[in-house]
């Protein structure tokens, strides 16, 4: 008696990319073998790999849905991993999926979509921002910048208490507030030494 199966197949992406037919072939006649009916056949996705296969990077993924007798199955196995053109392969039983459930869109399918809906793009060269728009945050005129929650509490005349860190953090800025606000003069010194 056959059952219905999913089968994923990895596949070379480049090999798939140049001679799809090729690697259709060789998936059939896998399934062939074993004596299977397909019920579909088509690309899933090309993906990168986790890591490398037979010195590959990047991979192709065969979904296929056939009904087999369940005693083929371990035949199918033996048979991908002998077969050159094939990866890897994965065949799980699909005796629980719907007609809908087979029939969804795979994601080459939805990303060929989206690109099919796409006008063509513009070339456009990228404009740099003008220097006079573009601000640094240390050139917000101080009456824009939001008060935090300590500033704002002192200024109604509440008195807050602070953890050490967060003391320590406002008395720094106090600290660099007032530097900024007093001149410091240095002289320069002189370069020959003087004898009273």
């Amino acid at each position: 008696m056959k059952k219905l199966y999913e089968g994923m197949f990895l596949v070379d992406s480049v090999e798939t990319d140049s001679d799809w037919e090729g690697v259709n072939k060789a998936i059939k006649k896998v399934l062939k073998k074993a004596n299977a009916d397909i019920v579909s056949l088509e690309k899933w996705d090309n993906r990168r790999l986790a890591y490398n296969i037979a010195g590959k990077n990047r991979g192709t993924y065969v979904l296929c849905y056939f009904e087999a007798p369940g005693e083929k199955v371990r035949e199918m196995e033996r048979a991908v991993q002998l077969s050159e053109g094939i990866m890897r392969a994965l065949i799980l039983s699909a005796e629980c999926m719907s007609k809908e459930d087979m029939e969804k869109e795979t994601p080459l399918k939805r990303v060929e979509k989206r690109v099919g809906e796409r006008p063509p793009k513009e070339e456009k060269v990228p404009s740099k921002p003008e220097p006079e728009k573009v601000k640094a945050e240390s050139e917000v005129p101080e009456e824009a910048a939001e008060p935090t929650e300590v500033e704002s509490a002192e200024q109604e005349g509440v008195e807050v208490k602070q953890e050490p860190a967060a003391a320590a953090q406002a008395e720094f800025a106090e600290a660099e507030e007032s530097s900024e606000s007093e001149e410091v003069k240095v002289e320069p010194e002189e370069n020959g030494s003087e004898k009273d």
